[in-house]
């Protein structure tokens, strides 16, 4: 079967299976005698996940990939990735709750990397999700109860 433009490159071999969305390859284990697979998403240069794999019958090549043994990598790779995402997301945006005078604040900070150099967000809101203010602090700025405090009993100033 010869792929078109529109359908992805379809791999099923014993060592190497892929759908066109992730590539499973079985490799030599470089630091014992067995065997390990590795599962690369398109586009990316490094795989997402990289495991043991089990040996064959003969106890010296690896077991060929089959479809449901790449449908459980496809769906393990997946989360690795995700929980990547998530915890890449957490580190850039952070919030606390406190209470300033009576009222109850939600403060955060919004991280965005940048290769030439990250910039960084601080912004409150009251209880009903109403912006009460932002502005620009530095990427280092460390979000605290007690930083957030400071800030809205200074009357949200830029902190320096």
């Amino acid at each position: 079967m010869q792929d078109t433009p529109d359908t992805p490159d379809t791999i099923q071999e014993p060592r190497r299976w892929s759908d066109g969305q992730w590539t499973a390859q079985v490799i030599k284990n470089e630091d014992d005698d067995g065997w390990a697979v590795s599962m690369t998403l398109k586009g990316e240069t490094e795989p997402a996940l990289v495991g043991p794999w089990t040996m064959g019958r003969d106890k010296k090549n690896p077991k060929p990939l089959d479809v449901s043994a790449f449908h459980t990598l496809v769906k393990t790779a997946s989360e690795v990735l995700r929980r990547h995402e998530q915890q890449l997301h957490a580190q850039l945006h952070k919030n606390v709750a406190v209470t300033v005078n009576g009222q109850r604040l939600r403060v955060q900070l919004a991280i965005v990397p940048d290769e030439e150099g990250a910039t960084a967000t601080l912004s409150a809101q009251d209880e009903l999700g109403e912006e009460l203010a932002r502005v620009p602090v530095p990427p280092t700025f460390k979000l605290t109860p007690a930083s957030a405090t400071a800030w809205a009993e200074a009357g949200f100033e830029r902190p320096r």
